[in-house]
């Protein structure tokens, strides 16, 4: 029973940075209404720029954990430019429902397409810049454990967890009570309305591309800080368990993806357990699956009632 719990506490403070990474992939595909798959590989990118900054330049961890979020966000809005800046809004509304995987019509397709491409463009191009396999980062991993009883939990990983849930709570409640995060909501609503109601649609646009961003490379930090060091393989971390956060908790819901991060930290930690780090990568690729098959039910509704507005 104490072996149980051991794990499930691992699992719960494991969920810290999934939650800002899922947190900041739901501000893009939930509120935004950006399918973008290079968001893992701009995490990527922004992490060897700091890397390179730390052992070329000796750039202290602060300097390099802003170094790191700054680049996320310009990375960003690289690719928003790119791939989203000409997007027909007012169309594709008319299209889309609840769920920002239904009902993809050619222009989404394209576009998000277009953000595949970026994402080799951009995972190529980093390790082109750095092209070693490891890459050291500043480090600050704990290592002695708080023992509580028989139970123990790791130190760094426990700021982590209450860092990142302060972090969500002060989203959360700027997206409830500011003007600009009430333009966002209505902006995941409908781009046209946001509009008539004379808001800067493409102002807000790069707010919450800035946001998403900015969590994106807060969480690099804190996994980055805790590991010491980044591999070519972090980026489609990054997307892996922000998608599977984001998509398990509700696309567009923020408390939603806490507990999503919560569940797949629980989930990993019983797996490995059980099964050593195999286990850990498929309970990963199967909470994602059943997320996914989970949407998956609703398209049919969705199609219908779309294809009736259209002939409406």
């Amino acid at each position: 029973m104490l072996d149980f719990i051991q794990r499930t506490l691992e699992g719960l403070l494991e969920a810290g940075p999934y939650a800002l990474i899922g947190l900041g992939l739901t501000l893009s595909f939930g509120v935004l209404r950006r399918i973008n798959l290079a968001f893992g590989a701009t995490a990527l990118l922004a992490a060897y720029v700091g890397s390179w900054l730390h052992v070329r330049w000796g750039l202290p961890a602060l300097g390099v954990c802003l170094a790191v979020i700054g680049t996320t966000v310009l990375v960003g809005f690289y690719v928003e430019w790119v791939c989203f800046e000409n997007v027909d809004d007012s169309t594709m509304d008319m299209r889309r429902q609840s769920s920002v995987l239904a009902s993809l019509d050619a222009k989404e397709a394209s576009v998000m397409a277009a953000s595949f491409a970026l994402w080799m463009q951009l995972e190529q191009l980093a390790v082109n810049f750095q092209p070693n396999h490891l890459h050291p980062f500043p480090d600050f991993s704990s290592n002695s454990n708080l023992d509580w009883g028989s139970l123990s939990l790791r130190p760094d990983r426990l700021s982590v967890f209450i860092f990142s849930v302060v972090i969500i709570s002060v989203v959360a409640v700027w997206l409830h009570k500011s003007r600009t995060g009430l333009g966002l909501r209505a902006l995941s609503s409908s781009h046209a309305a946001a509009q008539i109601c004379g808001m800067n649609v493409s102002q807000l646009r790069y707010i919450g591309t800035a946001l998403s961003c900015a969590l994106c490379g807060i969480a690099s930090c804190a996994v980055l800080s805790m590991d010491g060091q980044v591999t070519p393989m972090f980026g489609m971390w990054v997307l892996l368990k922000g998608l599977t956060c984001a998509l398990v908790g509700g696309l567009g819901s923020v408390r939603g993806v806490l507990g999503g991060a919560m569940l797949l930290g629980i989930t990993e930690s019983h797996a490995q357990s059980l099964w050593g780090p195999i286990g850990r990568e498929a309970a990963t690729w199967g909470l994602l699956l059943l997320a996914l098959l989970t949407q998956a039910r609703q398209f049919p509704y969705q199609f219908n009632q779309v294809q009736g507005d259209q002939d409406e």
